[in-house]
């Protein structure tokens, strides 16, 4: 996928977090802060982090800045509310200046925090992958803990094969 301009990116990229956010009801408050393991991330730390790196570091990147990106913790938002609220509120940051992001800014050069000097739309492009890579950890997370969770694109898997040939 290549992404023209901040516009067409930010429509489709609103899509990709709509999904992520569905799961956001299906987390019960008293599990904000569950892990499966001892140092992992918690729920919290999965959806600080998706808002955190991608507001400071991936934002900042395109905008041929350094990472600013300090981690996951509860100091960002604590509880469930504060949380989702923290996640909702950078990536309204984070949209305001993807948007402005013209065809020639998308064909810049930007540097990662690793050193590598990359395209912004597949930086970009980058950041959607990270932000389905965590999700995937969110439906596992509440898979563990015995929450059903709903499908992600209408239909489960054992629905499909009930309707196919």
């Amino acid at each position: 996928m290549e992404i023209l301009d901040g516009q067409s990116f930010v429509q489709y990229l609103d899509k990709v977090k709509a999904r992520t956010q569905r799961l956001f009801d299906f987390i019960p408050e008293e599990k904000i802060e569950w892990t499966y393991q001892e140092g992992k991330f918690t729920i919290g730390d999965q959806i600080r982090h998706l808002a955190a790196i991608e507001r400071f570091m991936y934002v900042e990147n395109v905008q041929l800045r350094p990472s600013k990106y300090q981690g996951c913790g509860t100091e960002l938002a604590a509880g469930k509310e504060e949380t989702v609220q923290f996640y909702l509120q950078m990536q309204k940051e984070s949209r305001e200046v993807f948007e402005q992001l013209t065809n020639e800014d998308m064909n810049r050069k930007c540097q990662t925090p690793g050193g590598v000097d990359i395209t912004v739309w597949k930086w970009l492009r980058a950041l959607v992958e990270h932000e389905v890579h965590h999700r995937g950890q969110l439906y596992i997370y509440l898979a563990i803990l015995g929450i059903k969770t709903p499908p992600l694109y209408g239909l489960t898997s054992e629905e499909v094969i009930e309707r196919s040939v």
